[in-house]
């Protein structure tokens, strides 16, 4: 037995699992002051760290030599620990609480599952399910208990056990999700997969379920497999549930299978995950992250990853050949002439709402361009992949598509033989003709043939299938490592023909197959892998140090994953434990507009999943995609902007991109093409989403959609500085925490506890600091100004620094760096530049002035609103927020009904706090006016928690004396 009695003092003596090495994730420190060091560097986000674990009072059984060997390092000890101790938690609805493990991918979640498995074991529950999302994991489940030295515990897979065997042994039972929902046509007593383990479990099962990969459920209200998940722990309130992800929930909707979470439900502010749901959404990413620390306060979660020490990413912007700017034209063009025959046939038919025509249609639009996206970067990613092997590096290149459908469509289309490359997208166009000439008459005859022409005749042009032209640009199938679904490929012999071949190797499944193909790049006999999906779970490609192939890798990213939870995934595979060197990440995305729209699906996923799953929306930022991200409440404003003013219902403040074709008046006006493919393939609908405009800009033209793009994010960024100046967006604050007072909240499965901030903020720049940034400005408008118009008796003085074109970026006394920059003829209309001797006295005492002042008061000290008993602080360099921090889940719902009986609005600003001691906190801000009630209330909740204590006390000692007294009569 190895006891671990830690207490919040010894809690100072932490394990260092690694060092600083980013700007948004700190050290992580082990609370379990036992085991040996991970063997890399392991960072949680600042977030995250700035809230501490609970105290640990489980007791371990796992062997000392388990733990002295380095079996199980101190930071999977101690996910092991707080994970059993979770367990032994009974929440208010009668189920036990369950814990998320959301290491990222590499730091060991294998070896942590197996070791809570082998604590139970230890602890008489000799039964364990272990659900994951491939059969053939089973191995590594095999190897994870094997490498922690519990080899004797055995592994069983479901699928190799009939319907009607009801086997007894005693042991872990791996299944896949999918088998969870399956059925036997046999009948009989086992006639489903979930009854047979049921059985197997038996009544009062209190042993471990695992669910590997959970993020495999996370539509559980709308699949069998999800609603199987959820049954199943229903089923068995007492089983002690373990769900293992690096991406368990990247949205807060795809939380719902969590139910042992104990967020939602009974005894908790939220009485169904609706409620929860509702809450969160509306208040956005900030929410997601005190939805995490929370968590980690209650002692339910750990998220920890690798440190990305080493890791260099970067976006590679492909340039456009002419050549396919004219091939991506002509078919953009064929595609809106499609539409209008398509609009027409569909109208003459009385077929324009059938909506499962117009989806396929869209749907094939979309799957055409996307190809072509993909087929854009090709030629730049081999120069760039050879370039790098030169350098001593290896590839590994990351798709989604094989086209394998095309190739055998093709094949099965010529009798099984097949003597040229494929073209994917030509066979997405020949697709989508069908469902267009489906709806054609015999009157519209004339118009199909001459479509079905041209699109036989741009087939001439298009590019061929990506993945076989990749391996046949690196030198064909004996040159690259293909670790794919697909079972074959298109090649080319030495005499230059070309032939279908299969992938299976003499005796080898598909799946052996890539795991050959595997070996073949770690051992160095191939330096190219190429991976799909398929190949994007459990396999491991880092440079290890314990394999011959320790070049460092390459990691380009062609393809962007639709989802984040498979780009996680797929990048975790390059980045693990055990590595020599870090590997490096290169995205490749060309200069189409239209391909934000892939891009930005995953940046939306990621900046989300970065805030659930490590309480920091910036965890996964370092992918460099966030910029991406338009999928949110500026980019619906701006898309809302752009339809108004190009229908000319508004004149919008934003002007049109520089040197479009014609001018401002043909980008709005003249422009017949411009206007078709605006109206034709984003019609204005006043609930026209960001997704189905960056879906419909794929169809225009190259010129086209980058001035129509261009002039969204200049709406979208020039909303978010005009909020920025309005202190509306979600930012962090800089200050000094002048007062704070802590009270005790209610919880399921324990208490918690929240802090209320009083902060204080001086927002201003003294002199020299201001003289020392001018001294460093060289620019002809640069420097010192005064304003033309006195403010009482003095001119307003600001300091001017180049900023983009013709803006200047502004700092003034009282707030320091202004939010939103200023355009050089507004400064030089309003402001005259001085020298630094003149600047310096009206510098110096508006920079005191302004310490208690607002912007509104005369030099006497008179506003208008203070005069009226109001409160008024526009332009005052001291502010004062209240912030509350903690355990903030607790106390959501009843904060935001007293805000908003008070402000009229339910809405609570998430704002970060950093002082100048670089201690960091993510809260709420409370409104002044609502703090007095806020505090009240908190104090009550406060006196109900400690009436409960007392209680709990007085019920523990009358028990412990009846004991006492039971004992002595005996």
């Amino acid at each position: 037995m190895l006891p671990i009695p830690l207490t919040a003092q010894m809690q100072l003596g932490f394990i260092f699992c690694g060092a600083s090495v980013a700007n948004n994730c700190s050290v992580h420190m082990c609370a379990a002051n036992i085991g040996i060091s991970h063997p890399d560097i392991v960072v949680e986000t600042n977030t995250l760290s700035s809230v501490p674990p609970p105290d640990i009072t489980y007791t371990l059984s796992i062997p000392d030599r388990t733990v002295s060997s380095g079996l199980l390092s101190a930071l999977q000890l101690e996910a092991i620990i707080y994970a059993c101790q979770q367990h032994e938690v009974i929440l208010q609805n009668g189920q036990r609480a369950g814990f998320l493990i959301g290491d990222g991918a590499g730091v060991g979640k294998g070896r942590t599952v197996a070791g809570i498995i082998l604590e139970s074991f230890l602890k008489g529950r000799k039964r364990a399910l272990w659900f994951s999302v491939s059969n053939d994991l089973k191995y590594d489940a095999e190897r994870d208990l094997r490498d922690i030295d519990a080899p004797n515990i055995p592994v069983f897979a479901l699928n190799k056990i009939k319907y009607g065997d009801m086997a007894t042994s005693e042991g872990v039972l791996f299944a896949t999700y999918s088998a969870l929902i399956g059925e036997s046509q046999a009948g009989g007593q086992h006639r489903t997969r979930l009854k047979q383990i049921l059985d197997w479990c038996k009544p009062n099962f209190d042993g471990v379920i695992v669910f590997d990969e959970c993020h495999k459920a996370k539509n559980a209200t709308s699949t069998k497999m999800g609603k199987a998940v959820l049954d199943l722990q229903n089923k068995l309130p007492r089983a002690r549930v373990v769900y293992a992800s690096a991406t368990g929930a990247s949205e807060p909707k795809n939380m719902i299978y969590m139910s042992r979470l104990g967020i939602w439900g009974q005894g908790t502010p939220f009485k169904t995950f609706d409620d929860f749901l509702h809450a969160i959404e509306k208040r956005g990413v900030g929410a997601m992250e005190i939805v995490a620390m929370d968590m980690k306060v209650s002692g339910m979660y750990i998220a920890r990853q690798l440190s990305f020490s080493g890791v260099s990413f970067r976006i590679e912007e492909i340039t456009l050949d002419e050549q396919f700017k004219l091939v991506y034209n002509k078919a953009a063009r064929l595609w809106a002439e499609a539409l209008v025959l398509f609009t027409g046939a569909a109208e003459t038919l009385g077929l324009a709402s059938r909506k499962s025509l117009w989806g396929q249609f869209w749907s094939s639009h979309q799957r055409f361009f996307k190809y072509l996206c993909i087929a854009a970067k090709v030629r730049r990613l081999v120069e760039i992949a050879y370039t790098e092997l030169q350098q001593g590096k290896c590839i590994v290149i990351g798709l989604q598509s094989t086209g394998e459908a095309r190739t055998r469509e093709v094949l099965d289309e010529n009798d099984g033989h097949l003597d040229r490359f494929v073209s994917a997208s030509l066979r997405v166009l020949k697709e989508s003709s069908e469902v267009i000439l489906c709806v054609f008459s015999a009157k519209l005859e004339e118009l199909k043939l001459r479509l079905l022409g041209k699109i036989a005749e741009l087939g001439k042009e298009l590019p061929l299938n990506t993945l076989d032209e990749l391996i046949d640009r690196f030198g064909g199938p004996e040159k690259v490592s293909e670790m794919t679904g697909r079972k074959g490929r298109v090649v080319r012999r030495p005499d230059s023909s070309v032939r279908y071949e299969t992938r299976a190797e003499q005796g080898l499944s598909i799946d052996h197959v890539n795991i050959r193909e595997k070996e073949r790049f770690m051992t160095g006999e191939k330096l190219i892998a190429i991976i799909s999906e398929a190949a994007s779970s459990g396999i491991s490609l880092q440079a290890d140090k314990r394999v011959q192939n320790r070049r460092r890798r390459v990691h380009m990213t062609l393809e962007l994953p639709w989802s984040a939870d498979r780009a996680i995934q797929q990048f975790g595979r390059t980045h693990r434990s055990n590595q020599v060197t870090a590997p490096e990440y290169i995205f490749l995305i060309s200069e189409l507009a239209g391909e934000r729209r892939f891009a930005s699906i995953v940046a939306k996923r990621l900046e989300s999943l970065g805030a659930l799953t490590h309480g920091d929306r910036r965890a996964t930022e370092s992918r460099d995609l966030s910029q991406y991200n338009f999928e949110n409440k500026y980019g619906t404003k701006a898309l809302d902007k752009i339809t108004k003013a190009i229908l000319r219902q508004i004149d919008n403040k934003v002007p049109p991109p520089k040197g479009y074709p014609g001018g401002d008046i043909m980008f709005f006006r003249g422009n017949k093409c411009m206007q078709t493919d605006w109206l034709s393939f984003i019609p204005y609908i006043p609930d026209c989403s960001i997704t189905k405009f960056l879906n419909r800009i794929l169809g225009m033209e190259v010129h086209h959609q980058n001035s129509l793009f261009q002039y969204f994010t200049d709406n979208f960024d020039y909303l978010i500085n005009k909020d920025k100046k309005e202190g509306k967006y979600d930012m962090g604050i800089l200050g000094e925490r002048s007062e704070c007072k802590k009270f005790l909240t209610p919880g399921n499965p324990q208490e918690g506890q929240v802090i209320l901030y009083k902060i204080s903020v001086d927002r201003g720049m003294p002199w020299e600091e201001a003289c020392s940034k001018a001294e460093k400005l060289t620019g002809d408008y640069e420097g010192f100004y005064l304003s033309n118009k006195l403010r009482g008796n003095q001119p307003c003085v600001l300091l001017a620094e180049q900023g983009r074109g013709r803006n200047f970026i502004l700092y003034k006394p009282n707030i320091g760096k202004q939010a939103h920059p200023e355009n050089l003829d507004n400064l030089l209309l309003r402001y005259y530049k001085v020298t630094p001797d003149e600047a310096k006295d009206f510098w110096e005492s508006q920079f005191v002035f302004s310490f208690t002042n607002c912007t509104h008061a005369n030099w006497k000290g008179k506003c208008k609103m203070i005069e009226q008993g109001q409160e008024c602080f526009l332009g005052m360099r001291l502010r004062q927020y209240h912030m509350l921090c903690g355990a903030l889940l607790r106390v959501w719902k009843r904060v935001s009904d007293i805000v908003s009986d008070i402000t009229n609005s339910s809405i609570l600003q998430i704002v970060r706090l950093k002082t100048k001691q670089n201690s960091k906190q993510v809260g709420i801000k409370i409104p002044e006016n609502c703090v007095s009630r806020v505090r009240t209330e908190l104090l009550r909740m406060d006196e109900e928690v400690k009436k409960a204590r007392r209680e709990r006390e007085k019920l523990a000692n009358e028990k412990h004396m009846q004991q006492e007294m039971l004992a002595k009569m005996i």
